[in-house]
């Protein structure tokens, strides 16, 4: 364990004062998102240690550098886990890195995103000043809730020092069913069983089958396989670790690699690219070399938005483009928590 806030604040405080920007980073696993930082490097990757776990309490709350495979490793002895399955894509993923990216594994869909496990944090703003917010247990009413803005933020918003998290119990039991379908049929099949009650916490789509993941107790699981039909998977656990951490053969396009979020029964997009679709049909992911605004224009049409996530070229925006009122929105808040405009400067938008 390591406790740098004083150095971390000191060197905000210094930055501030000069204007000089500052480029945060913990494991540098997750580097290729958003846009390159121009400024002096900040890192957190020392920054680490859990501060308190009682799995009574199902909290954890750690700093911001605690290696990922720690703190899941220390759930799992305890029989929990984070439910949002966060990708690692890499050994040295950190806890910082994992919430400032505000990505989530394939059971988004059913147990949450990210941000709706954050219970609180402490940072520090853009003038090197240390501050708390949220709280360590889970019926927190501790005011407006700026600790989830910080989830997705990139550390535009702030250098996330700790974090407080809920965890949840790793189900009793888990199945992986396949099945061979078309496109239309799966994304119509995710969507008619994602209505119904059934223990559904994984189903993507790889191009030739349909993978529902089933999670709960033993009755549960064996009711819904049958209902649902399709092989058992032989290996479960390593095909979902591998989706999450973008180890299947679909990621190895060179093609620029496109995140669409989409709404789940949102039928083919129709482009010319290879696809995955994920989350229920919530998540299409494309290898495409078709042009950025075609890519974009079709995912605002299903009802979302289009990131550019690997491979592209330094011309074209990583974020889906925001509305003049969301804008300014989020620059008024930029302004607020980083008055300088020190923290990241650029990674998401020119203009924040």
């Amino acid at each position: 364990m390591c406790d740098m806030t004083v150095e971390l604040a000191e060197r905000v405080r210094t930055a501030a004062d000069s204007g000089m920007p500052l480029h945060l980073h913990g494991g540098n696993t997750k580097a290729f998102l958003g846009h390159p930082v121009r400024g002096e490097a900040l890192s957190l990757h020392d920054h680490s240690g859990v501060l308190h776990y009682e799995p009574s309490e199902l909290v954890i709350t750690a700093r911001a550098g605690t290696p990922l495979r720690e703190i899941e490793d220390l759930l799992a002895a305890e029989g929990q886990m984070l439910a949002f399955e966060p990708p690692h894509y890499g050994d040295t993923a950190t806890l910082g890195g994992t919430l400032a990216a505000g990505l989530s594994g394939p059971r988004r869909p059913w147990a949450g995103a990210a941000r709706d496990f954050m219970l609180g944090c402490r940072l520090l703003n853009g003038r090197g000043e240390d501050l708390h917010f949220g709280g360590e247990v889970m019926k927190n009413v501790a005011g407006y809730d700026l600790s989830r803005l910080q989830v997705g933020a990139h550390g535009t918003l702030g250098v996330i020092l700790e974090a407080s998290l809920k965890v949840l119990p790793r189900p009793e039991t888990e199945q992986t069913l396949v099945q061979e379908r078309s496109e239309a049929e799966a994304i119509e099949l995710m969507n008619d069983w994602g209505g119904d009650p059934l223990p559904l916490s994984g189903a993507c789509y790889d191009g030739d089958h349909l993978y529902l993941r089933l999670s709960g107790a033993e009755t549960a699981v064996k009711a819904a396989s049958r209902k649902l039909g399709g092989e058992a998977h032989p290996d479960p656990d390593r095909f979902w670790r591998r989706l999450r951490e973008q180890e299947l053969s679909f990621f190895r396009h060179q093609a620029p690699l496109w995140r669409c979020a989409v709404a789940p029964a949102s039928p083919p997009l129709g482009l010319d690219a290879a696809q995955l679709i994920d989350w229920g049909g919530g998540l299409r992911w494309l290898a495409s070399r078709q042009p950025a605004e075609r890519i974009r224009r079709q995912a605002a049409e299903a009802g979302g938005h289009a990131t550019l996530y690997r491979h592209g070229d330094e011309a074209t925006a990583r974020f889906h483009p925001l509305p003049p009122p969301m804008l300014a929105l989020h620059q008024r808040i930029k302004r607020s928590l980083d008055p300088q405009g020190i923290l990241n400067p650029g990674r998401m938008y020119p203009e924040l």
